[in-house]
């Protein structure tokens, strides 16, 4: 038996959150595109890398817990708060600290292109990670589509290969990032929907996540380089806070996890549009893929392997 979501109001609610998760990719490719235009601005507040996200997680979970104040929502079971924090640790703490060792021997366009492979992963995880085990999911075509939006991003974003073993170990902790965000996305997805609210949710992952990057962050303060501005372009970061835990309860971490392939191709169109460089043949191919691949895995209806339903990916 196959069904599909109605028009009208279903439809426009299915279509709300594909308008949250480009907004979020639109405020991270023009953080992207701020950052490469003002190389090296600086503002009163400039802290080392670590810090700062957790400044901004800290800051995130004080929002949220005001929000929980004032909304009384139930607090869940005490075994979601150490999901909770293994979920935080994989989504912030995991990928920054890696992100940080590895800064000086990676270039950004590696960087970008092992992040491509992130909604692989999910493809592969969610079945077994995300949602419920009796409601076992899957994006139709995902994986090719997944493939297809990597190969565009290879295509645009050159892959450097390792000449040392410092880089290969680069690589592969980048890579590891990559699997850690695709899981714990996964999982926080099913965590999201299981609890009635899903503040405290966000208050225990965001709050230890800080507290664990603080930690770490002043651990090994004198071995950070350079400095992170922290200045009113921390207030749409705080939004993509909020816009991500609000889209866990609406769509699939495969369609979540496509922001690492949006997101620099908003920035790349940007950037087009801005300073009209040449462009090779390759790079529009590229870009063409991408564009097909993530917006397929966005839109693709999801088949459930229990009951061989389909519907569309967003709720």
């Amino acid at each position: 038996m196959r069904s599909f979501t109605s028009d009208g109001p279903g439809r426009a609610r299915s279509l709300l959150p594909i308008g949250g998760l480009l907004l979020v990719c639109l405020i991270w490719a023009v953080g992207w595109v701020r950052s490469d235009f003002q190389p090296g601005a600086s503002s009163r507040w400039s802290l080392n890398p670590l810090i700062a996200q957790a400044a901004l997680l800290g800051l995130f979970a004080l929002a949220a817990s005001v929000a929980a104040v004032v909304r009384r929502p139930a607090w869940p079971a005490r075994d979601v708060f150490w999901r909770a924090t293994l979920i935080g640790a994989g989504l912030f703490v995991v990928p920054a600290v890696l992100a940080s060792i590895g800064k000086d021997r990676t270039g950004d366009g590696t960087r970008v292109a092992l992040f491509s492979l992130t909604p692989l992963f999910a493809v592969i995880f969610e079945p077994y990670l995300g949602i419920d085990a009796g409601e076992s999911v899957e994006n139709r075509g995902g994986f090719l589509a997944a493939m297809t939006a990597i190969v565009g991003t290879f295509l645009v974003f050159p892959l450097d290969l390792p000449r040392s073993y410092g880089a290969a170990v680069v690589i592969f902790g980048v890579l590891f990032a990559a699997v850690s965000i695709a899981a714990a996305n996964c999982a926080a997805v099913r965590v999201a929907r299981q609890s009635a609210s899903v503040l405290p949710f966000a208050i225990l992952a965001s709050g230890s996540a800080g507290v664990v990057l603080g930690i770490v962050g002043l651990a090994f303060r004198h071995h950070q380089t350079g400095g992170v501005p922290l200045d009113a372009w921390a207030v749409p970061s705080l939004f993509t806070f909020a816009l991500l835990f609000w889209l866990m309860r609406r769509m699939n971490a495969v369609q979540m996890t496509t922001r690492f392939l949006i997101a620099p191709l908003m920035a790349n169109l940007i950037s087009l549009a801005l300073i009209r460089p040449h462009v090779d043949i390759q790079s529009w191919i590229g870009l063409v893929m991408i564009s097909g691949g993530s917006g397929w895995m966005v839109i693709a209806p999801v088949e459930s392997r229990e009951s061989n339903s389909i519907s569309l990916g967003t709720r």
